[in-house]
């Protein structure tokens, strides 16, 4: 799932990068107002973090401008601002959620999964499709009783394929939700990660795959006989 994290501290988004990375968000960190603005025009995000504390101008009047553009999608503020006054203004204007430094990166992750739940995106906690399950809290993969060892990219593809099952997600769809900005990218990247995780579902006896839609894009559903 890809979050976009407005954050101008570069030590502190450094540290909240790679800890969202190790639930499975592929997070991309803007430090200003404005390139916060030009990522959302451009990107689908699943979530939104927001500092309040930007170089640029206030975070609090970028609450509004994110709201028309995203519309439903959650949005929590992340600030050192702990009055009241801070907490409802942030809410009154938009923001869904209000979390104030320090935190607790497992309270960020779980606070973000609840605001997923509530909004139009499927962001259930366990995911099923035929035998096989996704565990986000704890975040493990079984087909059957056979736990899947999976790198932390084939976890995010086997979560966005769950996510839509029986969709077709074409190529741009699987770069956009599991590469951030700055990435390099092969152009047989999505291909390459799709053999891996196919292969690892087969031989643990998974009764779904994740078919070929020629020139269209890839669909996880049952297994073909």
């Amino acid at each position: 799932m890809r979050v976009l994290l407005v954050e101008d501290n570069p030590k502190l988004a450094a540290v909240t990068v790679d800890a969202m990375r190790s639930y499975g968000f592929t997070t991309d960190r803007v430090a200003t107002a404005y390139d916060a603005e030009e990522a959302a025009a451009n990107v689908d995000y699943e979530a939104i973090i927001l500092d309040l504390g930007l170089p640029d101008r206030d975070g609090m009047s970028l609450i509004e401008p994110l709201r028309r553009m995203t519309r439903s999608t959650p949005l929590l503020v992340l600030t050192a601002r702990d009055s009241p006054a801070s907490i409802m203004d942030a809410l009154d204007r938009g923001a869904d959620d209000y979390l104030c430094k320090p935190f607790v990166m497992g309270v960020l992750v779980s606070r973000l999964r609840a605001l997923m739940r509530r909004g139009a995106l499927r962001y259930d906690v366990i995911l099923r499709e035929g035998n096989v399950k996704l565990d986000l809290s704890l975040h493990s993969a079984h087909v059957d009783t056979v736990e899947l060892q999976l790198s932390r990219r084939e976890y995010a593809a086997l979560e966005l394929f769950l996510r839509r099952a029986h969709h077709v997600l074409s190529k741009s769809d699987v770069e956009g939700a599991l590469y951030g900005f700055g990435e390099e990218l092969s152009s047989n990247a999505v291909e390459v990660l799709i053999h891996r995780l196919r292969k690892k579902l087969r031989t643990a006896g998974a009764l779904v795959d994740i078919h070929n839609m020629r020139g269209i894009g890839y669909m996880l559903a049952a297994r073909r006989p």
